[in-house]
């Protein structure tokens, strides 16, 4: 009996969620441009007509720790359809190399660094903040959470590959 009351309410909710994100207006991603680690210039405007996970945060953070492997699943599981993963650093120490960091734990995806401008655009307050843009740069959702059982982030994923 727990596990059909745990299976009808994970229904509902996710019932809920997507109904939410139908009947939402949904806000414009800002444009911005920053560099990476080594130099290279990186802008939203680059992934026009793509689907994009953009995850604010921080070398010292566990919370983001925590979530990156499955964001990195996520945007594996739906490379098919264009997804693409962009994490931008911000309030990090001098010297503080967060594209070294992402490669260290074994990730490869793009890192901007000195983020602290698109942070306050975007209203970020903390780390970690992920925002699924979809292919029209809308945002569809925003999350601050660190669990990566959260069933809204495949929902919100699957929501932004929508064409």
């Amino acid at each position: 009996m727990n596990q059909l009351l745990r299976t009808v309410s994970y229904i509902f909710i996710s019932t809920l969620i997507v109904i939410s994100f139908s009947l939402q207006a949904y806000e414009t991603a800002k444009p911005w441009q920053l560099k990476t680690q080594d130099g290279q210039l990186i802008s939203l405007a680059q992934y026009k007509n793509k689907p994009v996970i953009l995850h604010f945060w921080a070398t010292w953070c566990p919370y983001c720790k925590k979530i990156q492997p499955t964001l990195v699943e996520l945007q594996k599981k739906y490379q098919e359809q264009g997804v693409e993963l962009i994490s931008i650093s911000f309030n990090e120490d001098e010297g503080t190399l967060p594209q070294d960091e992402i490669n260290s734990r074994g990730y490869f995806f793009i890192t901007a660094v000195m983020g602290e401008e698109v942070a306050e655009l975007y209203d970020v307050r903390g780390t970690p903040t992920t925002f699924f843009i979809n292919r029209k740069h809308e945002i569809i959702f925003k999350t601050s959470s660190s669990n990566k059982a959260d069933p809204r982030l495949e929902l919100a994923l699957k929501e932004i590959i929508k064409i």
